[in-house]
């Protein structure tokens, strides 16, 4: 009986492993897509088949792609194509999926129907109705409009082309501009604005109306007003409007409560884009307009607030608040406040060679700037300045920051001895550019 069992245990055994071996051969077939279902430019399993007007069908994506880089024939026969907006092809599509799911025990996915795409005659159409919406102050039906247009360009990136590739942003942008002399806080203003910020950067058409008084005093008016979302965008939007165009910039600075909207943006901030607009704008405002408006930036503290971000900050924003920094430095109310915060020459010299090229470009003109006394050379010389300045002039610079770093060392050169050891390998992790 005992022999029995033992039988019977050893062949349950056997016909496990038995099993487990099959599973594995099974797995290491390579299932063999069929050639009809495979795009002919990339050779993969069609997700969204479409047919050219040669009678070709092809994965929409691929196609798309071979179209915008300027190709106007079909891959395959090498015939013009008479029409550019393919033809879904459902019958490919509903083969490819049966085939999906007759598969899946190779681990073969079912792809999901794809949504067709807009095309230009329906975002003409969009555009048609929102402006006569706004001419008919039909709020309402605008923002129905607006909230429909948003949800496709997400949808997919071929949307989103094709709506900024039709002048959407024109279009929105006069609708604000419209709708921004009655009320600000407007819902379908803000929806507008928020549909703005996913078309940046706009165009020249978009910006001009968005530069208008009217669209200007909204736009600031929610900075300073308006909700989290909105200050955001309405901050993304004014980057794009005053960095293209000084008088818009020279029209942002005389109004009234801008600079201290955007100024809050940085000392209180709200998410990373908004600050990197806002550190743009600054940089802008400090380096072409005049020092009056400079040394409002300056008694509000944005010497001890930058200092504050260089702290801890990402690469981006770092670059960004060097040069709103740089920028500050370069006049004297600036420069003073500069040598005041005894974190600035500690700071700007440990962002040297650690953020990139460009951050260390204006750390070194903001020490070229504030090394003007001997007790500002010593805090530089003890917190290392020398010796990354010699590394800057090895590793190559350029013209103007070249000069800068040679005028430093000289200056810095009778403070040697105070210098702390240090030793090669402290730089081992910096490439030199050959």
């Amino acid at each position: 009986m005992i022999s029995t069992w033992k039988r019977r245990r050893a062949a349950r055994r056997a016909a496990k492993e038995l099993t487990h071996t099959e599973h594995e051969n099974a797995a290491e077939i390579e299932l063999a897509i069929p050639k009809d279902f495979r795009c002919p430019i990339s050779l993969e399993l069609m997700k969204d088949p479409v047919t050219v007007s040669t009678g070709i069908t092809y994965d929409r994506e691929n196609i798309d792609n071979w179209i915008e880089r300027g190709n106007f024939t079909c891959p395959i026969t090498n015939q013009k194509l008479n029409n550019l907006d393919p033809i879904p092809n459902h019958t490919i599509r509903k083969m490819i999926q049966n085939w999906c799911v007759q598969n899946t025990s190779y681990g073969i996915e079912r792809i999901p129907t794809p949504r067709i795409p807009v095309n230009s005659v329906q975002v003409l159409e969009i555009q048609s109705k929102i402006t006569a919406s706004v001419q008919a102050n039909d709020q309402i039906g605008c923002r129905n409009l607006i909230t429909k247009m948003k949800a496709l360009m997400k949808e997919s990136e071929r949307n989103k082309k094709c709506f900024v590739g039709n002048g959407t942003a024109g279009v929105l942008s006069e609708a604000f501009d419209r709708l921004s002399r009655s009320s600000f806080k407007s819902p379908v203003v803000e929806e507008i604005l928020s549909t703005l910020t996913l078309m940046i950067p706009l165009d020249r058409e978009a910006r001009s109306y968005l530069g208008s008084s009217s669209s200007m005093d909204c736009l600031v008016r929610l900075l300073k007003d308006g909700d989290l979302s909105g200050r955001r965008n309405a901050v993304l939007v004014l980057k794009e409007i005053v960095c293209s165009d000084e008088k818009k910039l020279e029209s942002l600075s005389r109004t009234e409560g801008a600079s201290e909207a955007v100024f809050k943006l940085i000392k209180d901030p709200i998410c990373p884009s908004a600050t990197k607009a806002s550190l743009v704008i600054i940089y802008e405002m400090v380096n072409e307009i005049q020092a009056s408006n400079v040394r409002k930036f300056v008694e509000m503290g944005i010497v001890s607030v930058l200092t504050e971000i260089l702290l801890d900050s990402e690469k981006n924003i770092c670059e960004k608040a060097l040069g709103v920094l740089d920028g500050i430095c370069r006049w004297d109310e600036g420069r003073c406040k500069a040598c005041e915060n005894s974190l600035t020459i500690p700071v700007v010299v440990k962002k040297m060679h650690r953020v990139s090229e460009l951050a260390t470009e204006f750390a070194v003109s903001v020490l070229w700037k504030v090394c003007n006394n001997e007790r500002n050379v010593v805090e530089a010389v003890e917190v290392g300045a020398f010796q990354k300045l010699l590394l800057q002039l090895q590793v190559g610079c350029g013209g103007t920051s070249k000069e800068k770093a040679t005028e430093l060392l000289k200056l810095f050169n009778p403070y040697r001895e105070r210098l702390e050891c240090f030793h090669s390998s402290d730089f081992k992790h910096l490439k030199t550019p050959f």
